[in-house]
């Protein structure tokens, strides 16, 4: 029964109430009074806490930023200069590859010269030695000639019935053997 009691009394309250609390005029001055310490109270913690951290967070923020696009601006010139040394180091590599094939090219000439000047050295050489062997063969041949002459000249003089000195079948061998 007392719950009884005591709930007839809330109910009792709640009805003689003249409305919400915070739309009483009674009321408003306490509500505008609170309102301002509340929003003095918000203010100061936040300009004196909460901004200051928000503004060093964006400042270091900015910072970094500032320093990435500086570091970005350093390294796009590194690159810059890598790459121009690079292309330095290229047409250097191709001017040196050049410079190797055309002493290579020289080399190989002079050794082919050099080989070529041999090998016509030899050749004349051995042109020289097949001429005075060929000197040889046409002296021998030539002597070889003579006496077949002379033989061939007594023995046709001896089967015609003549006799024939040698001295006479020489000089006559020799005479048309010049012409």
């Amino acid at each position: 029964m007392a719950t009884d009691t005591h709930a007839a009394g809330h109910a009792a309250d709640a009805v003689s109430a003249p409305g919400m609390p915070q739309l009483d005029f009674s009321n408003w001055g306490n509500q505008i009074f609170w309102l301002l310490i509340t929003l003095v109270v918000i203010y100061f913690v936040l300009s004196r806490i909460a901004l200051p951290r928000i503004a060093a967070v964006l400042a270091e923020r900015q910072g970094t930023i500032t320093n990435d696009i500086a570091a970005a601006e350093e390294l796009k010139a590194k690159a810059g200069e890598a790459e121009e040394a690079y292309n330095k180091a290229l047409l250097d590599a191709r001017a040196e590859a050049q410079r190797i094939v055309a002493e290579t090219k020289a080399e190989i000439q002079a050794e082919l010269d050099a080989a070529t000047a041999k090998a016509d050295a030899e050749i004349a050489a051995k042109a020289s030695e097949s001429e005075k062997a060929i000197a040889e063969i046409r002296a021998g041949a030539v002597e070889s000639i003579r006496e077949v002459a002379a033989d061939t000249a007594n023995e046709i003089v001896a089967a015609l019935g003549g006799k024939a000195d040698a001295k006479s079948v020489t000089a006559a061998v020799e005479a048309r053997m010049k012409g």
